[in-house]
């Protein structure tokens, strides 16, 4: 267990590494701004007089929408994440088991060769998404068996069928076109991030988040087992399926503006119990920063790596996989 005041400084620490990463992130680039320049242009802009056209286009049309972007996608992915693994009691478990990144990217995919425009690209990603939950969910009812395994296999399916459909789009994809906007898609990026982007997905992080904290208290319980949830007075089915359905809207509400991004959702909910424990009130907020840290520090160097702008499933993948088998060493270290 963490105490109160290692679990205060560890936030303010965080809050501190994302506010500092901000800055560094709103600076460099391909054009470079002095940190002076831009607290002088963001200054100069809610005052409202323009002093540098082309260096306040910079930064609040390209860098600050983009770094919030980062923050709140990697915020929703990594909250999205400790819940599934919470309400499955699986560290396994990451936030497209149900087949929302999978339906999202079929969605995004099939939009693409409609040659809808980059709104009706995400608003398609956001619904198959959606859709795709709503048919996991619905195969255990159509059993009779509701069972968290049960869940699980129907994402399972539900996610082949989309992979599946997914080839049918690419195999009849244009090479030099369609085709490349679809495998772009699939391994991620925030380049297209705009103001009006984040305040369609901002309300549905502000509730869904809120909510999930709210309940972070009653995740805890689940921990103890059906039976004792019960004797507690829990209602396991409202709770789990509260949870299910609030970590999903915000998984699908992430991945339809950055496409799918791997291994935050997994490995950060590890990393947060590392830090602060397995208390879910503690983890799940440490959590949100981490991820939402994590992929601004991955967006950062994937726009200023290369002079090509890597997607970021890659890098997520190289970090996030020695990364997670070093959290397993770690817990295995810390059981013996």
């Amino acid at each position: 267990m963490t105490s109160l005041r290692s679990y205060r400084l560890v936030m303010l620490a965080l809050v501190v590494a994302l506010v500092i990463t901000s800055i560094i992130a709103l600076c460099i680039g391909r054009y470079s701004i002095n940190p002076l320049d831009a607290f002088g242009a963001i200054l100069s802009r809610m005052q409202g007089s323009t002093d540098n056209a082309a260096m306040e286009n910079v930064i609040f049309v390209l860098r600050i929408p983009r770094i919030l972007g980062a923050i709140i996608i990697g915020a929703c992915l990594s909250l999205s994440g400790a819940v599934y693994q919470s309400v499955f009691k699986n560290p396994l478990v990451s936030p497209d088991i149900l087949g929302v990144s999978s339906g999202a990217t079929v969605g995004a995919a099939g939009a693409i060769l409609l040659g809808a425009s980059i709104f009706g690209r995400q608003l398609c990603a956001f619904v198959v998404g959606l859709v795709s939950v709503l048919l996991a969910t619905a195969i255990p009812k159509l059993l009779k068996n509701g069972s968290n395994l049960m869940l699980v296999l129907s994402g399972i399916i539900i996610g082949g069928l989309m992979d599946a459909l997914l080839g049918v789009l690419k195999f009849i994809a244009e090479e030099d076109t369609e085709l490349s906007s679809i495998v772009y898609w699939q391994m991620g990026s925030i380049q297209a991030v705009k103001m009006d982007t984040l305040l369609y997905m901002l309300p549905i992080f502000l509730v869904c988040a809120t909510l999930l904290v709210l309940l972070s208290w009653r995740l805890n319980i689940l921990s103890f087992g059906e039976s004792e949830a019960k004797t507690l007075g829990v209602n396991l089915k409202w709770l789990r399926g509260s949870a299910i359905i609030a970590s999903s809207l915000m998984t699908a509400s992430a991945v339809c503006v950055s496409g799918s991004i791997g291994w935050i959702g997994l490995i950060i909910p590890h990393l947060g119990r590392l830090v602060v424990g397995s208390d879910n009130t503690k983890m799940i907020p440490c959590a949100m920063l981490m991820g939402g840290l994590f992929l601004l520090v991955i967006d950062t160097v994937a726009r200023n790596i290369t002079s090509l702008e890597v997607p970021l499933s890659i890098l997520t993948g190289l970090i996030g996989a020695p990364l997670y088998a070093w959290l397993l060493w770690k817990q295995k270290a810390r059981v013996m």
